[in-house]
């Protein structure tokens, strides 16, 4: 009897129907497509590991000969066990072990030490690795979110979609009430009531199901390929591959069956507490409050205002779930568009943009001394280029008297004040960072032109600023200077040791710092050496933990495109590659490759927003024609005592207004204090946000919902103009 009934009422109430089906479907490709993903992302984190520090689980360290050996081997749970020979070192020999059982690891390590006589301390896990498959290891003190974040973002969206689809199904019970009063005045139990709801919630998800689950694997797969296409220039980046696992199918299928059962459940539990009385007494029709109408509506548009703000707070709570449904996915589309635009400006204050004319090859050469590079003649000369510098960076400290600080260093409460970390204090003054740039003679006399100072090789360029932070921010910053321009000798000394200081020429002072490819201390003292004079210091200074590395900086002609400096960088490799182990960095395409890094991440998250709009819009619309479906007696009432149907059309149209437009105004405003706060936060001035502000796409969204919502009234509103009123009376069924 209650199959039978179930497939009358699904053949009768195809709209409401439609509506659940349509529900289910998105909540199926939601979920498949983000299990889908997880797992793929999972599966690349997991070889990311083992392909940078092996597929090893746990591994014992110490004096290991071929007797103790063997016997790890022949441990009953090990799988493999190789010998590190990079790692082994004298008599401590490093093995690597994978186990059959991970999940045991730390109680088979536990009796592989006691085999062998090893004490506790020689046992290593690998910590990431096992993290990976859900193993936790006691003294792992690293917090391991991937997973748990994934887990928490399937169950956020769960839950969403059972408020969804629990309003879909909810629409639809509502409309019978009073016949499920009547059946269970006849004896039909609770239980059966909630199993014929079950019957049918299963009957019409089950291909939409099915379908969601295929078109989210479709996604998946499509916005990987899509991904790859944009990084596959990226130099040492892996191919993400597509892999489906049946379990990944398995769980996508619970968990897209658990979200249609619970929400059909929680109405049918509901309704089955009703008692038969009050389910026979209770109709479908709105209960309108005339004091409570709302006053804006009604001074706006007069009676159909009132008309339309008494129905819409009568179903205030049944409209909540679209609302807040509506909210959620407006706020996920618009935040993520105002943080893309965000990062996006504070790119252009960084590296590419602010760099550009800087620099457009850089080759760096390591483990070598600028003094010792042979090719410094031969690489200033490089055919095609419009300058080349070669440059060596150290790290060094200045001992600064005290009465050397500048007064307006004072004037903001003096050195280590503002300095803080940087300073250390002396009896007779203070120790601070002064990182060295040495030139060669040929770049530094360029150097000198472009600072304004007379062009020599006998002294140092001292950079004569410190970043004011209290009047300025990292994003606009103001220097003064650091110390008084009498100053005829700078004391250095290398970085970190107790050796007396070095007196270092000062040939000028300035504020303007060679164009390198360099960020700056802010609160160093920068010192820029010609290769000459370094060669006159450098055992003073050249502490052991100074760097090796020496950068060549080349510029090509102005408005040289990506194949001349492509052309540029081979022709430095050649050159310098054949008597030193260099790499290499082309600027157009790195940014080339930044650019396409980002938009692999703007298309995963992008997807995810258009998933997230693509839910609210759904869900307002199924919810909006449901809300339409059960106030048939309502409008019907309204058209029979002269309301005419140029006045029903105004009705719909106040309603949707306020449906669609109340949510949007909320995340609107909220999104506005957000990134207020996300700007000050940045150190961004307005202006420039607002500028690049994203309008366009909000405001796409905003048009797709006021379509969505007047979509579902156009449909509706349609058969309600239409309807016979006499039918409509007496009938308490849906449309």
């Amino acid at each position: 009897m209650w199959r039978d009934y179930s497939r009358s009422c699904i053949k009768n109430n195809r709209a409401s129907g439609m509506s659940i089906r349509v529900a289910s479907f998105i909540a199926a490709l939601f979920l498949s497509f983000l299990c889908c993903l997880f797992y793929d992302f999972w599966l690349d984190e997991i070889n990311g590991i083992v392909l940078e520090e092996g597929d090893w689980q746990g591994r014992i360290t110490g004096e290991i000969g071929e007797e103790e050996l063997k016997m790890i081997r022949n441990h009953a749970e090990v799988e493999q066990a190789t010998v590190n020979q990079e790692l082994s070192e004298g008599a401590d020999v490093v093995v690597d072990l994978r186990f059959s059982h991970a999940s045991k690891i730390v109680r088979h390590m536990t009796e592989i030490l006691e085999l062998t006589g090893l004490p506790e301390d020689a046992a290593e896990y690998h910590y990431q690795l096992l993290s990976m498959y859900f193993i936790r290891i006691p003294g792992d003190e690293m917090p391991r979110m991937m997973m748990p974040l994934y887990l928490f973002i399937v169950l956020l969206v769960c839950g969403s979609m059972v408020l969804i689809i629990c309003h879909s199904f909810a629409v639809s019970m509502d409309s019978r009430v009073r016949q499920f009063g009547i059946f269970s005045s006849i004896g039909a139990t609770p239980g059966q009531i909630r199993v014929c709801f079950l019957q049918e919630a299963v009957g019409l998800s089950l291909a939409p199901v099915s379908a969601g689950i295929l078109c989210g694997i479709c996604l998946c797969f499509g916005v990987l390929k899509a991904m790859n296409r944009l990084t596959e220039q990226i130099a040492g980046g892996r191919e993400a591959s597509f892999q489906y696992h049946p379990l990944v199918l398995v769980l996508t299928l619970g968990a897209s069956m658990f979200t249609v059962i619970l929400s059909a459940w929680l109405p049918a539990w509901k309704l089955s507490r009703k008692t038969p009385l009050e389910a026979i007494r209770q109709t479908e029709e709105l209960h309108l409050n005339k004091k409570k109408a709302s006053r804006i509506l009604t001074a706006f548009f007069g009676m159909e205002g009132e008309l339309a703000g008494n129905a819409l707070r009568a179903q205030k709570k049944a409209l909540r779930v679209s609302s807040f449904s509506l909210t959620l996915s407006f706020l996920g589309f618009t935040l993520m568009q105002c943080m893309f635009t965000l990062s996006g400006i504070s790119t252009d204050y960084t590296y590419f943009a602010r760099y550009q004319d800087a620099w457009d090859v850089m080759v760096t050469i390591e483990d070598t001394e600028l003094s010792d590079f042979s090719l410094l003649e031969q690489a200033q000369e490089l055919p095609g280029a419009r300058s080349s510098v070669i440059y060596q960076k150290k790290e060094a400290a200045c001992v600064v008297p005290g009465g050397a600080v500048s007064e307006e260093v004072e004037a903001l409460g003096g050195l280590p004040l503002l300095a803080g970390t940087s300073v250390s204090a002396l009896e007779d003054g203070y120790e601070v960072k002064a990182p060295v740039v040495i030139l060669d003679d040929a770049g530094f006399l360029a150097y000198c032109e472009q600072a304004g100072v007379q062009p020599g090789l006998s002294g140092a360029i001292v950079v004569n600023r410190i970043w004011d932070s209290i009047h300025s921010n990292f994003r606009y910053r103001e220097y003064v200077p650091y110390i008084r321009e009498s100053e005829e000798k700078m004391r250095l000394k290398a970085s970190g040791q107790e050796t007396v200081p070095v007196e270092v020429p000062v040939l000028a002072y300035t504020q303007e710092c060679p164009l390198l490819r360099e960020e700056y201390a802010d609160y160093g003292l920068v010192q820029i050496l010609p290769l000459s004079l370094w060669r006159e210091v450098e055992g003073e200074l050249n502490g052991p933990d100074s760097g090796q590395q020496v950068c060549i900086r080349i510029l090509a002609e102005e408005g040289a495109g990506l194949s001349r400096l492509d052309a540029l960088e081979k022709e430095a490799a050649e050159l310098v590659g054949s008597a030193y182990e260099l790499e290499s960095e082309n600027r157009i395409r790195e940014k080339i490759v930044n650019d396409q890094m980002i938009q692999g991440y703007e298309l995963v998250t992008g997807s995810f927003c258009a998933l997230l709009a693509a839910i609210g819009i759904a869900s307002v619309f199924s919810n909006t024609l449901g809300f339409l479906r059960q106030r048939k007696r309502e409008f019907a009432r309204y058209l029979s005592v002269g309301l005419t149907p140029e006045g029903m059309k105004k009705i719909f149209c106040i309603e949707a207004l306020v449906i669609a437009g109340r949510p949007l105004l909320t995340t609107l405003l909220f999104t506005l204090v957000f990134m207020g706060l996300m700007i000050k936060a940045s150190c961004l001035a307005p202006a420039e946000f607002l500028v690049k502000a994203p309008v366009l796409p909000i405001l796409l969204f905003a048009l797709a919902v006021l379509g969505g919502v007047a979509l579902a009234y156009c449909l509706g509103g349609k058969k309600i103009v239409n309807m016979n009123l006499s039918e409509a009376l007496r009938d308490d069924t849906m449309m």
